[in-house]
């Protein structure tokens, strides 16, 4: 009996060890790889920067994104109600954090758009042209698809008007309906578009669109309630309580 417990205890022992010690490995993993994975979703974010910027060319190496980027897009900060370049409110300020607490955040009161917060102080990209001069601007957007919140990037020429590129880098859409949110074919409708008609946002999103009219796109087959999501988006974020003050004023001039 002896002989059975203490090989039992043997066993036991055995297993936690092998246990500790791939805990171990796969901790030490983690910590080194933390590094590089902000590494590449700082660069990852860039190449959808420069998507929308349209300064992305296919087959860039990581090198010639880091150069563009840094001599062709100027990150800056918006206040949201007043539509003023502000400072950052604080060190690594992150927007979507920041819509989580009280203090850097207002309520959201249009319920369409999946999200009750939004921060008070926004992040823009000013892209330049080889004179200097901003030719677009890229503002951060993001709202409800039929899954879950969906985050892109609108790119609006200087005139505050004319919108450029939607890209979408994260989703969670169903793949072949609303995931075409992402299909090259579909954004470029957007290429274009008016945002606004006498002063309101006019940006409409329906099935069978008539591609003449500067305000109307074509909705996704198949999938109204990622239709209506991307609708809400646009119109909320080129809204009052968006963007819609920093648009009008055109800041960007000053």
């Amino acid at each position: 009996m002896s002989a059975k417990k203490e090989s039992l205890g043997k066993t036991v022992g055995i297993v936690v060890a092998v246990c500790l010690v791939c805990s171990i490995v796969v901790s030490g993993a983690a910590v080194g790889l933390r590094s590089l994975q902000q590494t590449n979703a700082a660069l990852d974010k860039k190449t959808n920067i420069l998507t929308a910027a349209g300064l992305y060319e296919t087959g860039m190496s990581n090198k010639q994104i880091e150069s563009t980027y840094a001599n062709r897009v100027e990150q800056r900060y918006v206040d949201l109600e007043s539509g003023q370049f502000t400072d950052m409110p604080e060190a690594n300020y992150d927007m979507y954090k920041a819509a989580k607490q009280p203090d850097y955040s207002s309520p959201v009161t249009d319920s369409n758009v999946g999200f009750q917060r939004r921060p008070d102080v926004a992040s823009v990209w000013m892209v330049r042209d080889d004179a200097g001069d901003v030719s677009r601007i890229i503002l951060p957007v993001h709202g409800s698809g039929l899954w879950d919140l969906m985050y892109g990037f609108l790119a609006i020429d200087n005139d505050g008007q004319t919108i450029r590129e939607l890209i979408y880098y994260q989703q969670k859409e169903t793949p072949g309906l609303g995931g075409e949110v992402q299909n090259p074919a579909w954004q470029d409708k957007w290429d274009g578009k008016k945002l606004y008609e006498n002063g309101e946002v006019a940006i409409r999103v329906k099935k069978n669109a008539n591609p003449n009219n500067p305000h109307s796109i074509d909705a996704l087959s198949g999938a109204t309630l990622t239709s209506n999501g991307v609708e809400n988006t646009i119109r909320y974020w080129t809204g009052e309580q968006g963007f819609g003050e920093f648009l009008k004023q055109q800041a960007w001039r000053s």
